[in-house]
């Protein structure tokens, strides 16, 4: 079968990963300099998938009363081969093929968790391997976690959406990455999954800190999510997030923090004001929720007294 056979093709990538491809010394050069930025930007994406973009899309599909997904003990999982197998099909073969493949391991009983976290997130670092590796350049790595990405959406349509709020009454929220944050993929994704919590959301991407006070001063929000993945953006962050609380429509908004910096150093948040962060988008969801659920509760407070 033709996807025997795709198996059979790709199983060598490992035999080669232990030579480069021209198997000669490189100089230190302007060619060598760029590649390595290409590296850290290959391993940047292979984080974001694993760190954010995956945990995110579980939040979706954990969300009510019936689903929850951690109790799976009669579930088919990922083995080790499977994903030493489909990685190099990322970059191989077209983003509806990668579906076909997933498809099979779903009506296998493979739960979404399980291809979520031990199939597409080892993948992902997988094809981090194969460009520290010379298995391939840094063209087949974009265009395979591109695939993989494409895959991880395919996945999020499928999700229920929550429409339990009464229209009106719906939460509101701003999600921004900041200027000169190439990684805006995340900030999408958040943007998505908060929708299918029944939020009403908005999203800029490489926001400059004019365009989103300018956002929060002309539109009543919630919550002012601010994903970081750049170490660079935490010196101005206490003065963006002040200027966030400053600048609102509403006077109580919350503001939360996420990403890769944050994700093991949660007292960071309270250091550059915000009022949280989470450890992954399965607590952020409901983090943001409690967070706005207390702004509302003390504003009724003194009504009920």
């Amino acid at each position: 079968m033709a996807s025997a056979r795709r198996m059979e093709r790709f199983a060598s990538a490992d035999q080669r990963r232990a030579t480069p491809r021209d198997g000669r010394p490189r100089s230190e050069n302007l060619v060598d300099f760029q590649r390595r930025a290409d590296l850290e930007y290959a391993r940047s994406l292979t984080r974001l998938i694993e760190s954010e973009i995956i945990p995110r899309l579980l939040v979706a599909h954990t969300t009510g009363p019936h689903s929850d997904v951690a109790d799976s003990a009669h579930a088919t999982g990922i083995s080790a081969e499977e994903v030493k197998a489909f990685a190099p099909l990322a970059l191989q073969v077209e983003a509806d093929e990668l579906l076909e493949y997933v498809d099979g391991l779903v009506a296998r009983g493979v739960t979404l968790e399980s291809l979520l976290v031990d199939l597409l997130a080892p993948a992902a670092r997988r094809l981090g391997e194969f460009w520290e590796s010379d298995l391939c350049d840094f063209v087949d790595v974009t265009m395979g976690l591109w695939r993989l990405q494409e895959v991880v959406h395919e996945l999020s349509a499928r999700l229920p959406h929550d429409h339990s709020k009464p229209i009106g009454q719906e939460r509101r929220a701003l999600f921004a990455s900041l200027e000169g944050d190439q990684h805006s993929f995340g900030t999408v994704v958040i943007d998505e999954l908060f929708c299918a919590h029944g939020w009403l959301t908005d999203r800029l991407n490489e926001a400059t800190t004019v365009e989103l006070l300018e956002r929060v001063r002309d539109e009543w929000f919630d919550l002012a999510g601010l994903t970081i993945t750049c170490d660079c953006h935490i010196a101005p962050l206490p003065a963006i997030v002040r200027s966030i609380r400053g600048s609102s429509r509403n006077p109580r908004i919350c503001v939360m923090v996420g990403g890769r910096v944050f994700a093991g150093n949660a007292d960071l948040a309270a250091s550059v004001g915000a009022d949280g962060t989470a450890p992954d988008a399965r607590v952020a969801v409901r983090v943001a929720g409690e967070l706005v659920d207390a702004v509302t509760q003390e504003l009724v407070q003194p009504t009920a007294g």
